[in-house]
């Protein structure tokens, strides 16, 4: 999916070993003038005031210095045995609630992850350690690193297919950073009408009816390009409408909108008219 339709793409960021700052509700209200504490000598947020210290910075040493985790992931022959350290699976919610119920006694500290792909795995620890997983962006462009081993165009989908499991993987543990660059490191694949069929059935599959951060693109795709796409592949088109209905009618809802925006337009601006095309290789020799 070379060309996003969210063009607000929120940028990648390395993973960090603390939280985002939030600004609290009633900050605003503050700021606007609202009632004064009664004591004016007392600050809504003294803990935080200037003298306070810093916290101390967590070097990577002390990282690498913490308890070793064994991840079992997969099953059967698929089964692979993965190791992290324990300090930096424990940046992700969903690991730092495995890990508490770690003891010191020596008993082994394993974690079973039977329904998660490989790959994504090694993608999510790669970016724990690094804050990236390849092949990452380059910078200023909407394009991914070259490699040998990555075909220019995506014919099978397999491209958009990694990046999505990398998101929903990151979605599984909580990681936004992660889902922010997978996102956006899907729009820097150029793919096939087969391929965005593919991508598109995991997408409906695999995420909430609520995630519209990589459905509505998805859908916004399609509806402006089915016309012209669903020639290259008609029968995966149809089947993916009768077995996802929830892609069928977002499709349906924009290509409507849109016949309406165009109407109007149309007549507030009669005569002329604008079309945004998005490269497109085809699949059929």
């Amino acid at each position: 999916m070379s060309e996003s339709y969210n063009e607000d793409i929120i940028e990648d960021s390395p993973a960090a070993p603390s939280g985002d700052v939030e600004m609290a509700e009633g900050a605003e209200t503050a700021a606007e003038g609202g009632d004064a504490p009664a004591n004016k000598d007392e600050l809504p947020f003294a803990e935080e005031s200037a003298d306070s210290p810093a916290p101390p910075r967590v070097t990577f040493l002390q990282y690498l210095a913490s308890p070793i985790v064994t991840l079992i992931v997969g099953t059967g022959d698929q089964e692979t045995v993965l190791t992290a350290h324990q300090s930096l699976l424990v940046q992700s919610p969903w690991f730092a609630e495995a890990c508490a119920d770690f003891t010191d006694d020596g008993s082994p500290r394993q974690i079973e992850l039977p329904s998660d792909d490989i790959d994504a795995m090694g993608c999510f620890l790669e970016f724990l350690y690094t804050g990236d997983y390849f092949p990452k962006k380059v910078p200023g462009q909407r394009t991914l690193e070259k490699d040998p081993s990555i075909p220019e165009v995506d014919l099978t989908g397999e491209q958009l297919l990694k990046h999505a499991r990398v998101y929903t993987i990151a979605e599984k543990f909580g990681l936004t950073n992660l889902k922010n660059l997978a996102s956006s490191k899907i729009h820097c694949v150029n793919s096939t009408a087969k391929g965005e069929i593919a991508y598109a059935r995991y997408v409906y599959e695999f995420t909430a009816k609520d995630d519209t951060s990589i459905r509505a693109p998805v859908a916004n795709f399609w509806a402006t390009r089915s016309h012209t796409l669903r020639a290259e592949a008609e029968d995966e088109f149809r089947n993916l409408c009768l077995e996802f209905p929830q892609f069928g009618y977002d499709v349906l809802t924009r290509v409507l909108d849109e016949k309406l925006k165009r109407e109007r337009n149309e007549k507030m601006h009669p005569g002329t008219a604008s079309a945004r095309k998005r490269p497109r290789h085809s699949s059929q020799a």
